[in-house]
């Protein structure tokens, strides 16, 4: 069986290791989302202390000097022209805090807030940033004691950077306004204290670097690729089975017929549909080798499709738009989280102070737009993929909805609608998820007194790709229902060892359906076997038998 990604491998590790360098999408989401009681711990390495004392000795001196420090002797953006003394840079960055923290909206999901803090400790472990290493501990100590900031998730333009929401971060370090101390809402000043924590004061600049940066774009953004990889597999187990249940053409995901149009993705996703059917024979059995003859006016009607709908036999081609996307996307965003992404920057072999636009997300935001509309679209074709399962028009001898089959003089008769429901509500969600493919970079607004002119609009397009992964996940959890009951009434033997194992798991949180019965609890389930990767793991295992 083709694995996934290594990205998806389970992280075994105890300790997550920030050094400004090495932070992958799996490092993110193995702090971000703890297994069980198991949490990894994340802490500072070494050579990046060093790096960050330079920075600080590079500003202190700078700021001795008196020379003018944009956030740190100056004010901020459009206001960069006010200069004060350093005596005021600590009264400067309390303020930052204070009217940047208007964030509106519903608050982030602990996991998106636990990798934007993960995130920013590692970019601001590069040193590069002015920023005491006190400030980075305390930070990852709150991530180890789950005490973590409520971040709403509107009000960031995606530059400078994530202002508004990474203000809560900054605020829950100086013991102002509340925390979630494991899942509790608490005074952040409380929660620090419950957890043997005590709170900070900012100094010059370090207010300016916890907020100036990409990290809260990029913890959704690391959950949605982590998140869609998982799809695009379920994509594909999803075609397997349709072929298997309409008795379609395995013929259709050959070698030949991508190798001569060798796209990466594509080519990944038809050896794993291949992979899920049990690695069929080539011959395509639409071909009768030996012929057969015509009736005297030379036509005949065939018994079976020479092919199979779009919707399964170009499978490979949406789904490996997904798979493509993901390689590119995945290397942005692990470049971008291993950044150094505010302004200014310390630049220690120069001994020189930069100002740049570090903080700008746009890799973020084109990864995100591009990442949402390959998701939405498998969240189609798999919607396509139902309605021929569901539809007796065109499942090849289902029942209509996928009843139960009962005898005609059988009580129940006429009374059941099977999956008519769960098809409209796949419509729903799938049109829902091509909604929300509108590209949110294309809307830069000019703001801040037309200071930040060109922003990036990053933020919005990361929580937009990871709300369709979130409907394109339940659309495809109806989907492997649909299919399971497809396979209950076609019967098991039309699957392989591989999707069996699909089965034999999804029947073990969602019973046949024998009768109309609600599936909203039948769907979250399956949504949490994707999720997790159980699904995949248990096909993999399969495959690999």
């Amino acid at each position: 069986m083709h694995t996934m990604d290594t990205a998806l491998a389970a992280n075994d590790k105890a300790e997550l290791l920030i050094d400004g360098h090495t932070l992958t999408v799996t490092d993110v989401v193995s702090g971000a989302r703890p297994a069980g009681i198991t949490r990894v711990r994340a802490r500072l390495a070494e050579g990046a202390v060093q790096r960050i004392e330079q920075s600080l000795a590079l500003k202190n001196k700078v700021i001795e000097a008196g020379l003018p420090v944009y956030g740190v002797t100056s004010g901020f953006g459009d206001s960069n022209t006010r200069q004060i003394s350093g005596l005021k840079s600590e009264a400067l960055q309390t303020n930052l805090i204070r009217f940047l923290s208007c964030g509106i909206g519903p608050v982030a999901t602990p996991d998106v807030i636990r990798a934007t803090m993960i995130v920013r400790a590692n970019c601001l472990a590069r040193g590069a940033s002015g920023i005491r290493t006190e400030i980075l501990e305390l930070l990852l100590d709150c991530l180890n004691n789950d005490v973590l900031p409520p971040i709403p998730e509107r009000g960031s333009v995606g530059a400078s950077g994530d202002l508004v929401p990474l203000s809560y971060v900054a605020a829950l370090l100086t013991g102002q306004g509340k925390a979630l101390h494991q899942g509790e809402e608490k005074d952040a000043r409380t929660a620090l204290a419950d957890a043997g924590l005590g709170e900070v004061v900012l100094g010059a600049k370090e207010g300016l670097a916890l907020v100036n940066g990409t990290s809260f774009m990029s913890g959704f953004a690391t959950l949605a690729v982590h998140d869609a990889t998982e799809l695009a597999f379920a994509a594909d187990l999803s075609t397997a089975l349709a072929s298997q249940v309409l008795q379609g053409n395995p013929g259709h995901f050959v070698p030949f017929i991508f190798d001569q149009k060798p796209h990466t993705g594509t080519r990944t996703s038809a050896r794993t549909i291949r992979e899920l059917l049990g690695n069929p024979e080539d011959l395509d059995p639409s071909v009768d080798p030996e012929g057969a003859a015509l009736t005297e006016s030379g036509f005949r009607e065939l018994e079976e499709p020479i092919q199979d709908r779009y919707s399964v036999r170009c499978a490979p081609h949406v789904n490996g738009v997904l798979r493509d996307t993901l390689d590119w996307a995945k290397n942005w965003v692990e470049v971008e989280i291993n950044s150094t992404n505010d302004n200014p920057l310390f630049d220690v072999e120069a001994g020189m102070v930069r100002n740049g636009g570090n903080f700008y997300g746009g890799h973020v935001g084109q990864a995100m737009d591009a990442l949402k509309t390959a998701v939405a679209s498998v969240g189609d074709l798999l919607d396509r993929q139902l309605e021929l399962i569901v539809d007796e028009k065109f499942n090849n001898g289902l029942t209509p909805n996928l009843i139960p089959r009962f005898d005609a003089d059988s009580w129940e008769a006429g009374l059941h609608h099977g999956f008519k429901g769960m098809q409209i509500a796949a419509s729903g969600l799938t049109a829902e998820a091509l909604k929300n493919t509108m590209p949110a970079t294309s809307f830069s607004r000019s703001t801040e007194a037309h200071n930040q002119d060109k922003v990036s609009m990053a933020t919005i397009a990361a929580r937009d790709a990871r709300t369709v992964v979130e409907l394109v996940r339940q659309v495809t959890a109806i989907h492997l229902l649909a299919l399971c009951q497809a396979a209950d009434l076609r019967g098991q033997e039309c699957l392989s060892a591989p999707t069996r194992a699909a089965h034999e798991l999804i029947r073990s949180v969602s019973a046949t359906m024998d009768g109309d019965r609600p599936l909203a609890q039948d769907i979250e389930l399956v949504v949490g076997l994707i999720a997790s990767g159980e699904l995949r793991r248990a096909v993999e295992d399969a495959g690999r038998d």
